[in-house]
């Protein structure tokens, strides 16, 4: 191997690493919480980030249906997440530690829950800083319930993004490569090599990211980041879906539906396409939307819960860790509840969850050791579509904090050659 290759290797190793490195602060440490919303008030995302006076709003059900009081905290990262040191008083005005008093029971439903809003920033607080926040939310015994990231950003810089096809021909057809600029709107950046620092989000997925990128060239007041192997992503595959609004027929990629103590849905069995060739399907990216039309009333405290039955296809029992089912239905965290199990007898992996009637993007993925193998399933092509976020920061001198001065944007459905 030449120096050249073996520098662009270690190069991209470190810069992949970091992706696999970020801190686990999206947790969900009560069973009973489920449907768990967090987004921009603007739009329906996986993770919301907005602008610095934007609205956000989470949602979340109690299946306890106790109408139980939850309170919420706020703290601040710096842009890899490591704790900020700023007080509290220096990146929120008002007070957290608060009771969320906006909660409502379900209604005729087969699985009772109280569902719960909070809108911020509200009454109670606003806040002073752009950067990573972290929401945490508590029981009335001081228990972490589960938490949540978010980001705010002030618009002082423009970013353009792209998304090309790799130039290396032995991922030209399995990944993509995101270039991007980064323009100030008023003053030049101060030792951007230092004080800017980017992560580059594919499909709003924060357990795979890439960091430590530095400008390769300037034109002007802009910096240009044209990198090709250290901005690389793998395509993927459109992800499987299934629509639960109605749970009195079936409706494409489920079979059979029945009603028990519970509803009861089981879909069509999947089988693993690493080997096929790549068909276009619309998908939502991984996300879910809570709908339904057996009455009327809000879905949010209207809509009813079902297990949903999983299964794919194996002739023998893979050689990993586990196989699991994954998307924004649980944050992408991997653990029992979602884990599959093999069935011999049917040369299946089989895996059950409890799910909120609505429309559902997942995947099936696999763990080695503490790899996460998102396509090993799937398979990874160049053509898959995908929202690409850059989320730019900047410390400025004499600051404390890492300010989200800018954020890109771009999908590969407009990928280029």
């Amino acid at each position: 191997m030449g120096t050249q290759n073996l520098f662009t290797y270690l190069f991209c190793f470190v810069i992949h690493l970091n992706g696999f490195t970020q801190v686990v602060l999206d947790r969900t440490e009560k069973e009973y919480i489920k449907t768990v919303q967090f987004s921009n008030l603007q739009q329906n995302d996986a993770f919301p980030i907005a602008a610095l006076n934007e609205k956000i709003l989470l949602k979340f059900d109690d299946l306890n249906g106790d109408e139980a009081d939850y309170y919420y905290r706020i703290s601040y990262y710096n842009h890899d997440w490591s704790p900020s040191t700023l007080f509290k008083n220096e990146f929120i005005d008002g007070f957290d530690n608060l009771r969320i008093d906006n909660y409502t029971t379900s209604f005729n439903t087969l699985q009772t829950y109280t569902h719960y809003q909070l809108e911020l920033p509200n009454e109670n607080i606003q806040f002073k800083v752009s950067g990573n926040y972290l929401l945490e939310v508590y029981t009335s015994s001081d228990e972490l319930a589960f938490s949540r990231r978010f980001c705010l950003y002030e618009n002082s810089s423009s970013v353009q993004v792209a998304v090309y096809r790799p130039q290396n021909m032995d991922r030209f057809n399995s990944y993509q490569s995101v270039h991007f600029a980064i323009t100030p709107y008023q003053t030049t950046f101060r030792n951007p090599d230092k004080n800017i620092k980017v992560v580059l989000l594919q499909n709003q997925q924060w357990d795979q990211v890439i960091t430590g990128l530095t400008p390769q060239y300037f034109s002007g007041k802009t910096l240009e980041y044209r990198y090709d192997l250290p901005s690389q992503f793998e395509g993927g595959n459109e992800y499987f879906y299934f629509d639960t609004k109605d749970l009195r027929v079936t409706s494409p990629n489920i079979n059979y539906i029945d009603r028990d103590d519970l509803y009861e849905s089981y879909l069509s069995i999947d089988i693993p396409r690493t080997y096929s060739e790549y068909t276009y399907a619309p998908d939502i990216n991984g996300k879910f939307e809570i709908r339904n039309v057996m009455g009327p009333g809000d879905p949010d405290t209207h809509a009813d819960y079902s297990y949903v039955y999983f299964s794919l296809a194996s002739d023998y029992q893979l050689n990993e860790d586990g196989i699991f089912i994954y998307g924004n239905f649980n944050n992408y965290q991997l653990n029992e509840l979602n884990k599959m199990y093999y069935n011999p007898s049917l040369e299946v992996f089989e895996g059950v969850l409890l799910l909120k009637q609505g429309f559902y993007n997942y995947k099936y993925v696999s763990k080695e050791g503490n790899n996460l193998r998102k396509n090993s399933l799937s398979g990874s092509f160049s053509l898959t579509e995908n929202d690409y976020h850059v989320l730019v920061y900047y410390r400025i001198l004499g600051e404390q904090y890492d300010a989200l001065i800018g954020v890109g944007k771009a999908n590969s459905f407009e990928l280029v050659n």
